[in-house]
């Protein structure tokens, strides 16, 4: 085969890519990462309300030079786009979240390791040294526990092993009506397990939160949560509890994930949160809610600058990176995408997925007439109209 050949056959966007992960996955893995709460109507508004942005370009400036670069919590990362919590990443290849951690140090971005993840917190770390001082600037993402001293254990872990943010996910007192998973439970297959938590090696119970979510009526998920023990999902969290409570646990930055109002990330800010992370879940929790693109500017107004605002929630291009910047992001996360990526090549799967990004950012860039992240303004957006032709500048 030509060389000609042979390179025609590889993608060259995070749609081909996750077509050909889509052929590779077992049809339960994919539906289970694919899939939203309810109709779905959450996860498909992510994706449909960054394409009704639309980029207004400016021509006749020098974009000989393009810096896609930005600097988070004091470490620079070449371009604003950091890996989001995905559980179970051994369903997606044998060495699951290390291959994925790897990418991540290579390229020099930010992972949040899930802490659902099926290879401990500790090997993950151990295999990208992140406790040097000049090593990756990963987070550990943690659900609260009813009992606060199941966390706690999990908390002092992270640290200790080298991780430099808590990402805690404030959304889900309750699992989303996932109904793809409620049809078709995924149970993960022998010699897997979930390592961060303290239960029997190959035990294939079912956690007591997908218990929950199978519920028929209110009072049978009732009497579940009365039975479920101290490792069920806290439905209890508070602002003036749980960060302060946290600010004791640990010297991590605390980072709130799942914020989707002015009014919690003000409140977020007032009770001393070090980031935030406005997000639907992936379009997993609450149907029906509006997309994160949507609420972002309001949020980045009520933060004013004054902790980082970060983003996620139907990224898959490189304009969408430039269309979050431009609302008020610091930084955006990905998370379906990297699973795409370590179904397709493991590790240069993934580098790939970020090369391609990376590489749409920056032309983008040049296209729309700005050149540095710091550029990145909402004049370069507009938004087509619901009815009629033509755009309306944001």
């Amino acid at each position: 085969m030509s060389q000609k050949a042979a390179s025609s056959t590889v993608p060259i966007t995070v749609t081909e890519i996750e077509a050909i992960a889509k052929t590779r996955l077992p049809k339960n893995v994919y539906d289970y990462y694919s899939c939203g709460a309810d109709e779905e109507k959450a996860r498909d508004r992510n994706v449909y309300m960054l394409d009704r942005l639309l980029i207004t370009p400016r021509v006749m400036v020098d974009v000989t030079h393009i810096d896609t670069s930005t600097t988070t919590f004091g470490k620079r990362h070449p371009f604003p786009v950091a890996f989001a919590p995905s559980a179970m990443q051994r369903l997606c290849h044998p060495r699951g979240e290390i291959e994925t951690a790897e990418a991540a140090a290579s390229i020099g971005l930010s992972m949040t390791l899930s802490s659902q993840s099926t290879t401990s917190l500790e090997d993950v770390a151990k295999a990208c040294n992140i406790s040097k001082p000049d090593g990756p600037d990963f987070w550990f993402q943690l659900y609260l526990t009813q009992d606060p001293e199941y966390s706690l254990k999990l908390i002092k872990r992270a640290e200790k092993a080298g991780y430099t943010g808590l990402i805690l996910t404030v959304d889900t007192p309750v699992l989303g009506n996932r109904i793809n998973e409620r049809k078709t439970p995924l149970v993960l297959p022998e010699g897997m397990n979930l390592e961060n938590y303290d239960r029997p090696k190959g035990e294939r119970k079912p956690a007591k939160e997908r218990i929950f979510l199978n519920a028929h009526t209110v009072e049978e998920a009732n009497e579940i949560v009365k039975e479920s023990g101290p490792t069920m999902h806290s439905s209890s969290l508070t602002w003036e509890h749980t960060i302060p409570w946290l600010r004791k646990a640990t010297s991590m930055k605390i980072i709130l994930k799942g914020i989707m109002t002015a009014e919690d990330a003000k409140l977020a800010v007032q009770h001393g949160a070090d980031a935030i992370v406005v997000s639907n879940h992936g379009g997993r929790q609450l149907d029906l809610v509006p997309a994160t693109i949507e609420v972002l500017p309001a949020i980045a107004g009520a933060v004013s600058g004054r902790i980082p605002v970060i983003f996620d929630g139907g990224v898959r291009r490189g304009s969408d990176v430039f269309k979050a910047i431009a609302l008020g992001a610091d930084l955006v996360l990905i998370g379906r995408p990297v699973l795409w990526g370590l179904s397709y090549d493991g590790k240069k799967g993934v580098e790939a997925i970020c090369n391609i990004l990376e590489r749409e950012l920056s032309r983008t860039m040049a296209l729309a007439g700005v050149r540095s992240i710091k550029e990145i303004t909402k004049d370069s957006l507009g938004i087509a109209k619901w009815n009629g032709f033509g755009i309306s500048k944001l």
